[in-house]
């Protein structure tokens, strides 16, 4: 036989294995046009290219501004620019809540879930609705201040502004890399290098981490630029590129890792082996630490090797702890089908960000609870806008073992529903940041569930009274450490002062941007010597607090780790100085927009104490 025949047939398979691989991205369109290509005889459409602000955002996990303006809230990434190119901490940009790794050294932060693969490092998000729908080819994130926590944009193929949802929601990620530090807080025009995607969008996702900034990231605006038709490659660059081919193999690694979880978990042949090979000689429990460090993609491609292992991925002892958050896109009633069989002994479960859009449904989320409920201590089901009171009652019915419960940023829970929660009377951490939450449901919560020990009420608009509010938490809650009132709009120094005298075990408690508090009434001295375990306070924005409070502050809460007392005029650098000579322990102090506090000052507080990050923010 010729030798150039086994080089033909080689070739061959090459050419039949490119066209395998476009096909598994191509639409029918795309692969009909293929012919139009390589034949070269008709011209290439010519696509003008669409730029467009967003219209609206449509959904996002938090922000630092209040429900009832626009300073600092998401809102403001809708529309033209407000700030740019100018650099500096300005109210008309987005703002998230948090920055830096200060709320994970506080005692309210949450031990994290194992088995969070290292590619997802997503703390917040934010979703955007543009006009047209368009093939994206590029993406200018417009950052104001402390850029670089962007670190995730995707596109979703439902478009918010159509009559007729459809039958499946895609997200494709255009691009996505692990948190950087950037050097120096200037703006800066963001246009990271995305990938093409195989279907028009109007709805992008911006994903990111605040870990290693050293302070809140401001964003002012987002651009998205794109065609109405999708782009053809001309026959220069349809040539195949090897690195391509690895990189679609990383994302296929990616995309049917969760897939896995509606169809590898549910197999129930598996072909035979005549030896599992050593695992047989390895003790079952060896085996199972092993696979302790395995994500969930991994755990389900695994069960396809041998009966054995399939055995040990299926172990309910796999799933005592479980976050579903970075798979969110891909979490769906199936998906929960499969895993209760595995999930019956259950304790932890994150489903934060899941269900969106008619992922997971009531019915689904109610089957799951009934039969993988009764084990659960944890439940973080932060976003979750599937979520009405039919699930919060199926959550107490159904988890009677529940001590932590996150409802965080859930606006769409109806106001009556959280009268459920007062039947679960084990609960120690209650977080009910941005619900709709009222004050009836609340006083019920807090008159049975006297276990509390951490309490989130941040921007809970609803709330009438917060006094009345406090007096019940210093009779009922002795045992609270830890009380986030960010941005509660009525609370006196008279709930203050029930709350010192009943919960004297706080160690952190927000009063940030609550108006109604003035240090001429003795609060913030009756909270200094009522409570003298705190390690984190914040009264952000407060411009009563003055140095008989910072000397208070010094006097008897010496292990404050933590201080926030943006915006004040009344503090001096001689109060300050006593602060820091006094709380050995203090690791954060912002002095932003403090009117005494200059930065020389600073220089040379941060010369004379350098284990204390003191920030000073300025606009220009």
């Amino acid at each position: 036989m010729s030798p150039v025949f086994p080089m033909l047939t080689v070739l061959s398979m090459f050419y039949y294995m490119c066209l395998r691989r476009r096909a598994r991205t191509a639409t029918r369109g795309e692969m009909n046009s293929r012919r139009a290509i390589e034949s070269n005889t008709r011209a290439l459409p010519i696509n003008v290219e669409i730029v467009q602000y967003a219209k609206e955002v449509l959904d996002f996990s938090s922000h630092y501004g209040s429900e009832n303006s626009m300073s600092y809230t998401m809102w403001n990434l809708a529309g033209i620019p407000n700030v740019y190119p100018s650099s500096g901490d300005f109210t008309q940009t987005a703002v998230f809540r948090t920055y830096g790794t200060w709320w994970d050294r506080c005692p309210s932060a949450r031990l994290p879930f194992k088995r969070t693969p290292s590619t997802f490092c997503s703390q917040d998000y934010v979703e955007l609705a543009f006009e047209e729908p368009v093939y994206p080819t590029a993406v200018h994130i417009l950052e104001t201040y402390h850029p670089g926590a962007v670190v995730r944009i995707l596109a979703c193929s439902a478009n918010p502004y159509s009559q007729n949802p459809p039958a499946e929601v895609r997200w494709e990620i255009l691009w996505s890399e692990a948190p950087s530090k950037v050097n120096g807080p200037q703006a800066r025009q963001f246009t990271p290098c995305i990938k093409q995607i195989n279907f028009p969008t109007n709805l992008i996702r911006l994903e990111v981490n605040s870990s290693l900034l050293d302070y809140y990231t401001e964003l002012d605006a987002v651009v998205l630029h794109g065609v109405k038709e999708r782009p053809v490659l001309s026959l220069k660059t349809a040539m195949i590129d090897m690195n391509d081919i690895d990189e679609d193999e990383d994302e296929e690694k990616f995309g049917c890792g969760m897939d896995t979880l509606n169809k590898q978990f549910s197999i129930v042949t598996l072909r035979e082996w005549p030896t599992n090979g050593y695992f047989d000689k390895l003790p079952y429990e060896l085996i199972q630490l092993i696979l302790s460090h395995l994500t969930v993609p991994d755990l389900c491609r695994l069960a396809q090797t041998c009966k054995l292992l399939y055995q040990h991925c299926c172990d309910p002892l796999q799933y005592i702890h479980l976050s579903l958050q970075p798979y969110w896109a891909r979490i769906n009633d199936t998906s929960l089908e499969y895993l209760q069989s595995r999930c019956t002994l259950i304790q932890w479960l994150n489903l934060s960000w899941t269900g969106n859009r008619g992922a997971i449904s009531v019915s689904g989320f109610s089957r799951f609870l009934k039969v993988c409920g009764s084990e659960l201590v944890r439940l973080e089901l932060s976003c979750g806008h599937f979520l009405n009171e039919t699930c919060l009652e199926v959550i107490t019915e159904m988890c009677p073992n529940l001590q932590e419960l996150n409802l965080s940023s859930c606006d769409k829970i109806p106001p009556q529903a959280f009268n459920h929660i007062a039947k679960v009377g084990s609960l120690k951490r209650l977080i009910l940041y941005r619900t709709k939450v009222e004050q009836t449901a609340l006083l019920s919560i807090l008159n049975f569930c006297s276990e509390l020990q951490h309490l989130s009420l941040g921007s809970c608009v609803m709330i009438e009274d917060y006094d009345l509010i406090a007096s019940m938490m210093g009779a009922k809650c002795k045992k609270l450490r830890s009380l986030d009132l960010w941005r509660c709009k009525n609370i006196t120094e008279s709930g203050i002062a029930e709350l010192a005298s009943g919960c004297q075990l706080l160690e952190e408690l927000d009063l940030g941007w609550c108006p109604t508090l003035q240090s001429s009434t003795g609060c913030f001295t009756n909270l200094a010597r009522k409570l003298p375990n705190l390690q984190k306070l914040f009264l952000t924005a407060n411009r009563s607090v003055c140095d008989t409070d910072i000397e208070e502050l010094a006097a008897n809460c010496t292990h404050l780790r933590q201080l926030d007392i943006l915006g004040t005029r009344m503090v001096s650098p001689a109060s300050l100085r006593k602060l820091l000579e006094s709380c050995k322990d203090l690791s954060l102090l912002d002095v932003s927009f403090c009117s005494q506090i200059d930065n020389r000052v600073v220089l040379e507080l941060n010369a004379n104490f350098p284990n204390v990050f003191i920030k000073k923010s300025f606009t220009q």
